[in-house]
């Protein structure tokens, strides 16, 4: 099973690119991570939001592979506890398809994309850096993963 990050905006700091890769690379062979990065749409010109988000929304799906669930992030989204990510991990496991976690850009995603999620989480009541929600998202997916796994990196 592959677990596809999708996440607009291409340029991230060094110290989260450097996490980013340090977490991923602690997924087992049976449980790849990926980050795929989509353009942001430019705000320059007068753009009216909703045509911003439907550019970006286009190259989010793009991305996704045929066949995905697709998970978005979301404010408004279910809180889940680090359990309950675990158990969800172990569905998805078990459901055999590839997940996309979709991270939308400064203004948020399309209400469109939204809707047509199969499922829509929240990582924090708090508003996170774009960089930072990439860090946090990878290492709640390892944390989830070494619950099921009965690894010694979560502790109770």
């Amino acid at each position: 099973m592959r677990l596809l990050v999708v996440a607009v905006g291409q340029r991230v700091p060094d110290w989260a690119q450097t996490a980013w890769d340090d977490y991923a690379k602690r997924f087992p062979p049976e449980l790849r991570v990926e980050l795929k990065a989509v353009k942001t749409e430019p705000r320059a010109g007068g753009k009216a939001l909703d045509a911003l988000l439907a550019a970006e929304r286009q190259r989010i799906e793009a991305a996704i592979p045929r066949g995905s669930r697709v998970v978005v992030l979301d404010e408004r989204g279910t809180a889940l506890s680090t359990r309950a990510l675990a158990d969800r991990l172990g569905a998805w496991q078990l459901g055999g398809d590839d997940v996309a976690l979709v991270i939308g850009g400064p203004d948020g995603l399309d209400p469109g994309l939204r809707a047509a999620a199969h499922e829509r989480i929240r990582l924090s009541d708090l508003t996170l850096p774009h960089a930072l929600v990439r860090v946090l998202l990878v290492e709640q997916l390892y944390r989830a993963w070494s619950v099921r796994a009965g690894h010694p990196y979560h502790r109770e």
